[in-house]
């Protein structure tokens, strides 16, 4: 059953690849253009609300509303001997149906920074660090009361890693590396952390970015996160973030979501998340 379980694991992983693969062959190679050295500076803000009220409505139905922030930020510095690329993304939004309490439906922090060399080899050294945590606690509504089952930098996850880049066009890169990650938490160690209030995994770290215009107002962005312990190289750690946005007017975009998460160590099955928002963006920087 288990051999079964990581075979699915393993051709699921391999269909990412793939489909990545098939992107990369579907967007028109370009010749590069001349580098343009110094700081490249993008501040993103999203925010979309939706809302629901009925009044002896005889169809039925409850009032709701939703709303969700998305912040995203890069700072990249080229230089003719080095890359210092940094993001963050920062999210938080909050559902409401019928008389139940507010509860949130989105909620990240995760901050990116990895500074490459330029030695003109067909792959480039590069060094990386990684941190992603929440605002405000979780709880589990399946139980009678909730339960909280996290909370800010609980838990908390971070990844150093050395490798080697490769970039065959401005759209995708990948880079290949030896990692280390820790994860932290304090109140929910049994859940997160094996028992442990800091434990630290040694590994291996593959991490692709794509950002592909798939038309005139179609963006695609992915970036697919593989993580592998030393110890245990049949079972890999998976996060896969899918954007689509569609921009139908200066400030209007439509977005469609979809992460793919898979942790062993958090649960046996993978998990999925799907979020298709319309709102307002605006270029902050």
């Amino acid at each position: 059953m288990r051999e079964k379980k990581q075979l699915r694991m393993l051709s699921l992983i391999l269909f990412m690849q793939i489909v990545i693969s098939g992107i990369l062959h579907a967007q028109e190679i370009e010749k590069k253009a001349e580098p343009q050295y110094g700081w490249q500076k993008s501040v993103v803000g999203n925010l979309g609300f939706t809302q629901n009220a009925f009044d002896n409505w005889t169809q039925g139905g409850e009032n709701s509303w939703s709303w969700q922030m998305d912040i995203l930020a890069k700072f990249t510095k080229k230089e003719p001997t080095y890359e210092w690329a940094n993001s963050g993304k920062i999210s938080y939004g909050k559902a409401k149906i019928g008389k139940e309490d507010p509860r949130k439906a989105a909620d990240e922090i995760k901050l990116e920074s990895v500074y490459s060399y330029i030695l003109n080899w067909p792959v480039n050294p590069y060094v990386s660090a990684m941190a992603q945590t929440q605002f405000t606690n979780g709880y589990d509504y399946t139980t009678l009361p909730k339960t909280e089952i996290s909370n800010f930098m609980d838990p908390g996850y971070f990844t150093e890693a050395i490798g080697f880049k490769y970039a065959p066009a401005d759209f995708i890169q990948s880079r290949l590396g030896a990692a280390c990650k820790q994860t932290v938490t304090d109140k929910y160690a049994e859940r997160y952390g094996r028992g442990d209030k800091f434990r630290t995994e040694y590994g291996a770290e593959s991490v692709t970015d794509a950002n592909v215009k798939l038309g005139q107002n179609l963006l695609y962005t992915s970036k697919l996160e593989l993580f592998s312990k030393l110890n245990r190289f049949d079972e890999v750690d998976v996060n896969w973030d899918n954007l689509f946005t569609v921009k139908a007017t200066k400030y209007i975009n439509v977005t469609w979501n979809i992460r793919l998460y898979y942790d062993k160590d958090m649960s046996v099955q993978r998990q999925l998340k799907e979020t298709l928002a319309i709102g307002v963006s605006y270029s902050l920087l």
